[in-house]
């Protein structure tokens, strides 16, 4: 009995040192390969428009705001203390206001972003499991989120080239940190 457990285990061990064998393992940095498609050029040049149409109107409000100010300091001598109040409270209220939109501003922004982007995620996660999938990986860590302590680069096998290659980026197009450095 005791010889056929000592077998059993030694049968099993082998058993999971063969599967471990068969444990492939890949890597990506998602943003780079995000970075890379050309559906987010055409994201950030929508953020660029709306952040141009956001910054514009805050430049009218404040403007608006500086006449205002530039007013009542020229003319708070010669005001009744009721249009001086009145005065002041425009002011105040013009400043709520500014306040509120750039708050506003800031949310709508970043919204517009995350819906802009959710497909172009999408893509380059349907793409990647992919690659993936035709490589028989077991794991793909994303090298973006900074979690990997350690990774034998000959031991994982580096999706990026065949991600860009799947989505249609041409292998020259790559993110600014990996442009050679200058020295």
């Amino acid at each position: 009995m005791k010889r056929i457990t000592i077998i059993f285990f030694l049968l099993a061990g082998l058993g999971f040192s063969a599967k471990a064998q068969e444990l492939k393992i890949g890597h990506i940095n998602t943003q780079e390969v995000i970075y890379l498609m050309a559906e987010m050029d055409t994201v950030r040049m929508r953020l660029q428009v709306i952040q141009t149409d956001l910054i514009e109107t805050m430049q009218g409000m404040e403007d608006e705001y500086q006449a205002k100010y530039t007013d009542y300091n020229r003319k708070q001598a010669t005001w009744t203390p009721a249009v001086k109040e009145a005065k002041e409270k425009e002011i105040q209220d013009l400043i709520a206001r500014l306040q509120q939109f750039q708050q506003t501003a800031q949310q709508e922004l970043g919204q517009q972003e995350q819906e802009l982007s959710a497909p172009v995620y999408q893509k380059a996660q349907i793409a990647i499991n992919k690659v993936a999938k035709e490589l028989s990986l077991t794991y793909v860590f994303n090298t973006a989120a900074g979690a990997i302590i350690y990774m034998d680069e000959a031991a994982s096998v580096d999706l990026l080239p065949l991600v860009k290659k799947e989505l249609g980026i041409p292998e020259e197009k790559v993110t600014p940190t990996q442009l050679p450095q200058q020295q």
